[in-house]
């Protein structure tokens, strides 16, 4: 079964919790919030604001830098949310990227080693909080002494993981360890802190797919692979939709239209494009932004072979969503 997330943050108190109720009814299995202190919302605020106006979506961080966040307060965090919303929270992490974070907390942005070391050292321990096991670590990455999550417990017994990177090592941690492996596509930081080339050729995908292989040997059962998808666009002409994305990042249409991290052309193309990325890659999530909601509804609406839901289109007329639609590649 191939599932949706929506990536969203609030800008106002009404029109979140209808984007909640709507991501709701049309399909979507999971609203998701991004995790940038000082930038956005708080998103596990926000996500217990959505718990309260829906009853079946899930809900997560997307993804919580897990540079800046100590292990006993995201796990308290996580649990709460699990409690309010009736058992429905997701937690998504990764090792961050944006320098202005560890400044606003007083820390010094490690390199890449040795944010990949904090990244596995904080989601251990909030595993192990959430699990219910005392956690005591002293390491130059990570310091919690009898750190102990008594209350609140979750609901679920086992608080969903999704491991978001393209780096290898925590590709590797992530398929022995994660739930969802959230392949993103990211290549180098750019200069901004923030965005980040593509990392979109076969070669590159096929090599991050070989370390979440390598990492899941042995596993009963692996985890689910997700794609972050920076761009939506229904429309009767995908090549010329996809045309000027293709030539920043240096792929030919064929080759962009062919990656899990757009999904470009008419319903019954995009919906194709979907059964191949699973067939291909084995992905079978995708996490849109916000502006892809109504875009997909007929998409949603024909994967689960349901008639559209109430304003929902099939028409293929240009329509859509457009993530980075450019390499830089946006993050979370």
């Amino acid at each position: 079964m191939t599932v949706f997330s929506l990536q969203a943050t609030p800008t106002d108190a009404a029109g979140w919790v209808d984007l909640a109720r709507r991501a709701e009814s049309v399909g979507f299995d999971a609203l998701l919030a991004a995790d940038h202190p000082g930038a956005v919302t708080s998103p596990f605020v926000a996500l217990a604001a959505a718990a309260s106006v829906t009853t079946t979506i899930g809900l997560g961080s997307y993804v919580s830098n897990l540079g800046v966040r100590e292990p006993i307060l995201l796990a308290a965090d996580v649990a709460t949310l699990d409690l309010v919303s009736g058992g429905r929270a997701r937690l998504g992490v990764g090792a961050g990227h944006t320098p202005a974070e560890w400044a606003a907390v007083g820390r010094v942005r490690p390199d890449v080693a040795g944010r990949v070391r904090r990244c596995v050292a904080v989601a251990e321990a909030v595993r192990a909080l959430l699990d219910g096991s005392p956690v005591t670590v002293d390491s130059p990455d990570l310091v919690a002494r009898e750190a102990r999550l008594t209350s609140p417990r979750p609901v679920q017994d086992r608080i969903p993981l999704t491991m978001g990177t393209a780096n290898s090592t925590l590709l590797r941690w992530a398929g022995a360890h994660a739930d969802v492996v959230g392949l993103t596509g990211f290549g180098r930081t750019l200069a901004d802190g923030h965005r980040h080339e593509a990392r979109w050729r076969v070669d590159q995908i096929e090599a991050q797919l070989a370390h979440v292989a390598a990492g899941a040997a042995g596993r009963g059962t692996p985890p689910a692979l997700e794609a972050l998808v920076q761009t939506v666009v229904v429309t009767d002409d995908a090549g010329a939709a996809a045309a000027g994305q293709a030539e920043r990042i240096g792929l030919t249409v064929a080759e962009l239209l062919a990656t899990p991290f757009v999904l470009i052309g008419t319903v019954d193309e995009i919906v194709a494009a979907v059964a191949a990325h699973r067939r291909r890659w084995g992905v079978t999530r995708f996490v849109v932004r916000r502006d892809a909601l109504e875009p997909l509804v007929p998409v949603l609406a024909r994967l689960s072979g349901a008639p559209p839901a109430p304003d929902g289109s099939g028409s293929t007329r240009a329509c859509g969503a457009q993530g980075a639609g450019v390499a830089p590649v946006r993050p979370w």
